[in-house]
């Protein structure tokens, strides 16, 4: 996974770029609402089921901020992992900030259906903060592009171990962006630009901030 810390100037960069650019025009011109209003009254449909909705509540808790920072900071506090951790950190602040921007302008709204199932025992996590006061914003999901980037990060740096094993971290962005469809938080192409949105953001910043280090410190 080491490959997926590029720079601005490498295929992968404008490729991710373009798909990403793609997906947001075609967003904000209405044209996947068709496909994401199907998918969210399916989502709305299969609600209701207690042990069901409940792993969906706690999928979508662990993609909350606060933990990824309480993560990031127990990595930073060790002296061996602390450039893991300061990559880490950057990645996940930036990927949360970098789309709770874009949402102000997406204009893509949330879902406005009630969810059929019982209510959930703790009040869901909001998304993302918002820079001008709206919550309303959906696209592109903080959940997702913060999982990602979360997924990124911490499987590059598990790479030389771990070279196949590492994969298995996209189950975590994966559940996760599955949960907010679920419960009717976002659409699925919010979830889908956020999953891009996390790899563009922490691929840079692990190139920049030169993630492969740690495996040359660990050699000595």
């Amino acid at each position: 996974m080491q490959q997926w810390a590029f720079d601005i100037r490498s295929w992968k960069f404008f490729l991710l770029l373009i798909i990403f650019i793609i997906i947001t025009i075609l967003v904000y011109a209405k044209i996947t609402k068709p496909m994401d209003d199907e998918v969210i009254n399916y989502a709305q449909s299969i609600g209701g089921k207690p042990s069901l909705d409940l792993t969906m509540q706690i999928f979508t808790e662990i993609g909350s901020l606060f933990y990824m920072i309480i993560f990031s900071i127990g990595l930073f506090i060790k002296r061996r992992t602390r450039r893991l951790g300061l990559i880490l950190i950057l990645s996940v602040l930036a990927g949360t900030i970098v789309s709770a921007y874009i949402k102000e302008y997406s204009g893509q709204e949330r879902p406005t259906l009630d969810f059929k199932g019982d209510p959930f025992p703790i009040p869901l996590e909001k998304d993302t903060f918002s820079f001008v006061g709206s919550e309303t914003g959906s696209f592109p999901s903080g959940h997702a592009t913060r999982t990602s980037t979360f997924a990124l990060v911490i499987g590059i740096a598990l790479s030389r171990r771990f070279p196949r094993g590492c994969y298995l971290l996209w189950i975590y962005p994966l559940l996760v962006s599955v949960s907010r469809v679920y419960v009717l938080q976002h659409y699925p192409t919010d979830v889908i630009g956020g999953v891009i949105l996390g790899i563009l953001v922490a691929g840079i910043i692990s190139k920049k901030l030169k993630l492969h280090l740690i495996f040359e410190k660990s050699e000595t």
